[in-house]
């Protein structure tokens, strides 16, 4: 009498296909996590907990708050009685408002440095990771040339002058460094330090790199202004916020996504500016606004397409340089 054979286990047979895909995706989720962003990372693992990154959060737009309406009142005694609402100076219509709405970013720099220094204790220059300068200059210059590139194609408008050359050169130097301000405290709050906190507690890339991009993008929510554009210009949002979440994961610091978002900024602050729309500093301006439905949204997908051929170029340039390894 021969031995019965073992039944074949049909959960097993059901089971393997799901096995393999989790370690499929255990291996991909490993492979985005590159050696500098694992180094970017690490001083968020003293404090990882999410309550401490909420109260964190709150912490910084209570410091952007105070600053700005420290700014208010003290635009307020300038003016005197007699000055006006110092609300105009938020309209962003002349080249002096342009520079209050830029400096008024000053808190949201600072914010996180306090933080992270007094709440999380860990030293300010952490959130900027490694390398800032030299990956601020490559990113910057490459965005910049892909930028001089589009403006050989053909524009779908007569762009309005705006700024006179003189008042433009005049304003120039402070409103470059009121942008640099501008985009890094917001670089700092995404990608320095929400980015790597989340990071630090979770492991897939869906969660520290989308949901800062979705926060990001939630913020340029404006159907006030934009109208039925809206849609357009937060999915353009999300997008460079996944952009910029990626350099930040390949580089191990916010230097590359603080240069492309710089030199994007400045392009649309100084350039060629949206009619109503920080347009008061512009050389040029478009003979539209943001809720223009007929012109807008193909000049959205035409940003959005140079968002990913700059963040290609950078892309290749780190691989080609070996800054990106593993990425």
């Amino acid at each position: 009498m021969g031995l019965d054979k073992p039944e074949r286990s049909d959960e097993g047979v059901f089971l393997r296909p799901v096995i393999a895909i989790r370690e499929t995706m255990f291996r991909k989720v490993r492979l985005m996590w590159t050696h500098d962003f694992a180094r970017f990372v690490a001083p968020a693992r003293a404090h990882p907990a999410l309550w401490r990154l909420a109260v964190g959060l709150v912490l910084i737009l209570a410091v952007y708050a105070l600053t700005v309406a420290a700014l208010i009142a003290g635009l307020a005694v300038a003016a005197g009685p007699d000055g006006g609402s110092p609300a105009r100076f938020f309209f962003g219509d002349t080249p002096e408002s342009v520079l209050v709405l830029l400096g008024s970013f000053a808190g949201m720099f600072t914010g996180p440095l306090l933080v992270v220094r007094w709440f999380h204790r860990a030293a300010p220059a952490t959130l900027f990771g490694a390398r800032p300068a030299a990956t601020f200059a490559l990113a910057a210059t490459i965005t910049a040339l892909v930028f001089l590139a589009t403006l050989l194609l053909p524009a779908p408008f007569d762009a309005v002058r705006q700024t006179p050359a003189g008042t433009f050169l005049l304003y120039l130097a402070p409103a470059l460094a009121g942008i640099l301000l501008q985009t890094g405290a917001e670089e700092l709050v995404f990608r320095g330090y929400l980015q790597p906190q989340l990071a630090a507690r979770f492991s897939s890339p869906l969660v520290w790199m989308l949901v800062p991009a979705l926060v990001f993008g939630g913020l340029h929510y404006d159907p006030a202004t934009a109208g039925a554009n809206t849609p357009w210009i937060v999915a353009a949002a999300v997008l460079f916020g996944l952009v910029a979440a990626d350099l930040t994961r390949v580089t191990g610091g916010i230097g590359a996504a603080w240069g492309v978002h710089f030199v994007n900024n400045a392009s649309a602050i100084l350039i060629l500016a949206l009619e109503g729309s920080l347009s008061g500093l512009a050389l040029w301006r478009t003979p539209f606004g943001a809720d223009d439905m007929a012109t807008l949204p193909p000049m959205i997908l035409h940003d959005m397409l140079v968002t990913v051929i700059v963040w290609l170029s950078i892309r290749l340039w780190l691989a080609r340089d070996g800054g990106a390894a593993r990425g």
